[in-house]
Order: structure tokens, then C-alpha cells, then sequence
């Protein structure tokens, strides 16, 4: 076999093992993820239970950067604390391994039971669930078929004198493995995949025990770097778990490259088949490693508090008042999450008042601006209300639970129009671009003279929030019946224009009505602010609807009320 044909299989060998690893593990995560998600949500806050979890979660899912993912997500919102996020990403670490184990046993017999349970599972299932399950067994079963290719190409590749002169210089020192298993592991974004393949080649005989366990234990440090690199621009309390993990894994390769000489000893004990090996070895690494740092997580914790601490508040969407030492004291609390409401309310008026540019013809740029805005608004909503959730724990009286509850409510509405903003009306004005499409000048005249209307409402909720003015709050609700007879007569002369046959028109019909359509959204969640202040004065029922006097006896009418 020629050299260019040995390597293409080798290739092919790893980029169907690389594929495969993701095909399981996207199976599981569609099939359990949700599942996964809140047992990591609920673990305790003993370190046992949570490195558990942990081992649970990332043998299922095949992979300790995946289970580090859910685990940030509960750590930026504060729903487990760092200490806990550490223990179970020492269990994900040792949940990891447990694959590798099992793949590393001769089990090539199980892959076309494999498939075929695999296949009708997925084709001929209508369950959701079942079809995920097909598509793991699948999965299980390339993962091992690519083995066997990766080992069928290297038998060539064992007799060439250049290869062996590389793996001997390899062996000669610890520290050129190690590198090149972290940098190949970052690459391949799967410690799983790499270390099965440093696995089956060390089974063959392509490379030495030393080497592999060197490539190991450069593994586990590159397996650490995957989800920082995706974690710049993120949280202080992100960033620390994420390190804390790396740097138990860093601490744990120095001791052990140390003392490498005395473990190849044991482990030919275990078991003679160099395979099995380097599998028991990664996962006695990281079992280790679990005993050592899981009782000092909180220590650790402490550690990396003092060395990571937060923002100084000067990026958007930092929440610079919510203080949880106010938590005790209501009235401060809901001063501090008011101004945050506050800070909210301004990017979100940014984002309505600018999204009109966004349809003009250079507006790419533009929308790429305001798309920005919504990453912040995304991240103050979620500490607004998950500020405000663990102060209606504490005992409050009936006025500080109405302001809260009130906060929430409004401070999900302007979530809400960031949404609509973002995912609605940018992906509109995207569409019309692409598509090379004008409104009529009457159209975008109703448009922009619509959208400049539903700004002042936004501008004069802001105000009404501030101040709580009845009279205001009265004037926005009573603006929002306005818009809404503008809304119409809009539609209907849009759909005049239709009749009369204006080409601008009826090429952009359904932007046209989908816009108007957005802006009354916006506006209703815009009003929404009103109507606690309307309703704690009696100006507003809770049907909305209150009983006009009979124009004669034997009549009752209702009328909407003013508001």
C-alpha cells in the first residue's frame, strides 16, 4: 500500500471517529439533555453528590466539555454555587473516562447488532426518544469501526524507519507528548476521540506505553482548554470554574509526569494489553485527581474568588446594583433592581429607535449594532430576575411583593421586545435586502411615522416607571387604543394600495403587514407597565371591562374601560 494511501485511511479513520463521538453525543443530548440539565440544577451542595452527578451526566454524554457547558449555565445564573460547580466537574472527568473504558475492550463483534438495532430504531420509530437512541447506537458502532481502520493503516505505517525515529524521540522525554496531546486534543475538540485513538494505536503496537501515557495526560489538559475558549467575554463566576478545572488537571499532570517511571510497573500488572493500559491509566488519573481536590473545592473556591474577581461593570449588560448583601433590606433591594430596570429600559429604547435604520440600504451595519445590544439585554434580564427571585424569598411585606412582582413583569416585557426587535424585525429587514425589495412611499411613510409614535410610548413608559404617575400611566394606556386604530388604517390602506394594483406594494405585502404586526407587539408590552399603577387606584378592572349604565331598562351594556 502506497504511503498517500496509508494516510488517507488514517485520516479517514480519525475524521469517522471525530464525526461518530459527536453523533452519540448529540443523540444523547437531544434523547436526556433536558433531563441532565436539571439533575445538575438540583445537586446538593455536598461534594460527593455532585462529583457523582458529574460522573453520571459525562459518561452519558461522552464528553466532560459538554457537561462543563450545562454547568456554567447554572453558575452564571447562581443557581449552584462555585464549589459545587467544581466537584462536578471532577466527576465529568472521571464520568468521561468511563467511555474510553468500555470502548476499549474487543467488542468489534456488537457493531452490526449495533447497526441494524440502531437503524430500525431511527427509521422505523415515530418516538423522538427512540430515534435519538437509534442514532447513538449508530454512532457506538462507527466509533468502533473507525478504530479498526485507524489500526488497519498503521500497520503499514509501524515498519517505516521514519516513524519509528519520531516515536523514539518522542520517548525520550515526557514533555514533548504531553504538548502534543493537549494541542491535538484542543483540535480535535474530543478528549474521548483522541484518547481512543492513542488507545487502539498502543494496542497495535504503533507507539509506545510511555508515549501514550504522555499523549494522556496532554489530553487532560487540552480536554480543560475547550470550553475556555469559548469562554472569553463571559462572566467572572464562568471563568472560574473553568480555570479551577484546568488547574486540577495541570497540578494533577505535574505530579504524575514525575512519577511516571513507578506507575508503568502497576499498570502492566493490571492488565498486560497495552490498549487496556492506557484506558486504566486515564481513568486512575482522574479518579486521583477527584480524591485529592474534592474535599478543598471550597478552598479552592475561596482561591479563585480573590484571583478572578468580577467586572468592574463597565461592559454592557453588567448589572452594577444588584447587591446580595441588600437582600436583607427589601426597600434598598428594590431601589438597587430599579436602577438596573432602568439601565434595561435605555438599551432596549436604543434598540427600538434604531431598528427603523436597519430597513434603509445600507442597513447591514446597522443591524449588526443593534443585534449586539441584545447579548446585554439577555444578560440584565436574567440577573434582574434571578436578583429579584431570591428576594421574594426573604419575608416581605405586601407593598415590597407587589413592587417586586411588578419588576419582574416589566422587566420580562422589555426581554420581550428585544426579542421581537431582534429575531423579528432584523431578520425582516434582512429578508428585504436580500431579496432587493422597496415599499411604496406611502407604505414606508405609515411605517415610519408607526414606529416613531410606539418610540414616544417607549420614552413616556420609561417615564411612567420612574415616576408612577397616574395621569401619565392613563395617557399611555389611552395612546395605545390610538395606535391601535392606526395600526388598522395602516393595513387597510396597505391593502388599498393592493387593489390598485401598486407593484411596490404587492411585492412587499407580507413585510409590510409582519412589521406593523411587530410594532403592535412591542407596543402592548410597552403599555404593560400602566397598568399596575391604573390598577392600585381603581381605574382599571381586572377584565379590563366595566358595566355602562342601561340606556333603558332592559338592556346591559359593556364597555371597555378608558384604559
Amino acid at each position: 500500500m502506497s504511503g498517500h494511501t496509508v494516510l488517507l485511511n488514517m485520516l479517514g479513520g480519525i475524521c469517522l471517529l471525530l464525526w461518530a463521538t459527536r453523533m452519540v453525543k448529540t443523540g444523547v443530548m437531544r434523547a436526556f439533555g433536558e433531563k441532565f440539565r436539571r439533575s445538575i440544577g438540583h445537586v446538593t451542595r455536598r461534594p460527593l453528590i455532585a462529583c457523582l452527578t458529574g460522573i453520571g451526566v459525562a459518561a452519558a454524554v461522552q464528553s466532560a466539555s459538554a457537561t462543563a457547558l450545562i454547568v456554567v449555565s447554572f453558575i452564571e445564573r447562581a443557581l449552584i454555587p462555585l464549589s459545587t460547580g467544581l466537584a462536578v466537574m471532577l466527576g465529568a472527568d472521571i464520568g468521561s473516562t468511563l467511555v474510553v473504558q468500555s470502548l476499549s475492550f474487543k467488542i468489534t463483534g456488537l457493531v452490526p447488532v449495533f447497526l441494524c438495532l440502531g437503524f430500525f430504531a431511527f427509521m422505523l420509530s415515530k418516538s423522538s426518544l427512540y430515534q435519538q437512541i437509534g442514532r447513538i447506537l449508530i454512532g457506538l458502532s462507527l466509533m468502533i469501526m473507525s478504530l479498526g481502520m485507524v489500526v488497519g493503516a498503521s500497520a503499514t505505517m509501524r515498519e517505516s524507519p521514519l516513524f519509528t525515529l519520531v516515536l523514539q524521540r518522542l520517548g525520550d522525554d515526557m514533555l514533548m507528548p504531553i504538548v502534543l496531546g493537549a494541542v491535538l486534543t484542543w483540535l480535535f475538540h474530543s478528549s474521548v476521540a483522541f484518547i481512543l485513538l492513542v488507545s487502539s494505536l498502543a494496542g497495535s503496537g504503533m507507539i509506545a506505553t510511555p508515549v501514550a501515557i504522555g499523549l494522556v495526560l496532554g489530553a487532560n489538559i487540552g480536554s480543560g482548554f475547550i470550553p475556555i475558549g469559548l469562554s472569553f467575554g463571559t462572566p467572572a463566576a464562568v471563568r472560574r470554574v473553568l480555570y479551577g478545572n484546568l488547574a486540577f488537571r495541570l497540578l494533577g499532570v505535574i505530579i504524575v509526569a514525575l512519577g511516571i517511571q513507578y506507575a508503568l510497573p502497576l499498570l502492566a500488572e493490571i492488565d498486560p494489553d497495552p490498549a487496556r493500559q492506557i484506558a486504566n491509566f486515564h481513568s486512575l488519573f482522574n479518579i486521583a485527581i477527584a480524591m485529592v481536590f474534592l474535599p478543598l473545592t471550597s478552598i479552592a473556591a475561596d482561591r479563585l474568588t480573590s484571583f478572578i474577581p468580577e467586572a468592574t461593570g463597565t461592559e454592557p449588560g453588567h448589572p452594577e446594583h444588584l447587591d446580595d448583601a441588600l437582600l436583607v433590606r427589601p426597600a434598598m433591594a428594590i431601589s438597587g433592581a430599579s436602577r438596573e430596570v432602568m439601565n434595561l429600559s435605555s438599551i432596549v429604547e436604543t434598540m427600538l429607535r434604531e431598528v427603523i435604520l436597519a430597513f434603509e440600504k445600507d442597513g447591514a451595519h446597522r443591524r449588526e449594532k443593534i443585534k449586539e445590544l441584545d447579548v446585554p439585554v439577555d444578560r440584565l434580564h436574567e440577573a434582574i430576575k434571578l436578583y429579584l427571585t431570591r428576594l421574594m424569598r426573604q419575608p416581605l411585606s405586601d407593598e415590597d411583593s407587589r413592587k417586586t412582582f411588578n419588576l419582574i413583569v416589566y422587566t420580562t416585557n422589555l426581554e420581550h421586545i428585544g426579542d421581537i426587535i431582534d429575531k423579528s424585525l432584523l431578520e425582516l429587514a434582512a429578508k428585504m435586502q436580500r431579496q432587493h425589495l422597496t415599499f411604496s412611499d406611502e407604505g414606508w411613510a405609515e411605517i415610519s411615522a408607526l414606529h416613531a409614535r410606539i418610540v414616544d410610548q417607549m420614552r413616556l413608559a420609561i417615564t411612567v416607571f420612574m415616576t408612577g404617575d397616574h395621569e401619565m400611566a392613563r395617557e399611555l394606556v389611552a395612546e395605545k387604543d390610538k395606535i391601535r386604530q392606526a395600526e388598522k388604517q395602516a393595513a387597510e390602506s396597505h391593502f388599498g394600495r393592493l387593489r390598485d394594483g401598486t407593484l411596490a406594494s404587492i411585492e412587499t405585502t407580507a413585510l409590510h403587514l409582519d412589521i406593523i404586526r411587530d410594532l403592535k407587539r412591542i407596543n402592548a408590552h410597552i403599555t404593560s407597565v400602566a397598568y399596575p399603577i391604573l390598577e392600585a387606584t381603581g381605574a382599571i378592572s381586572e377584565s379590563r371591562l366595566k358595566m355602562v349604565t342601561p340606556l333603558d331598562n332592559s338592556t346591559v351594556v359593556y364597555a371597555k374601560s378608558p384604559a
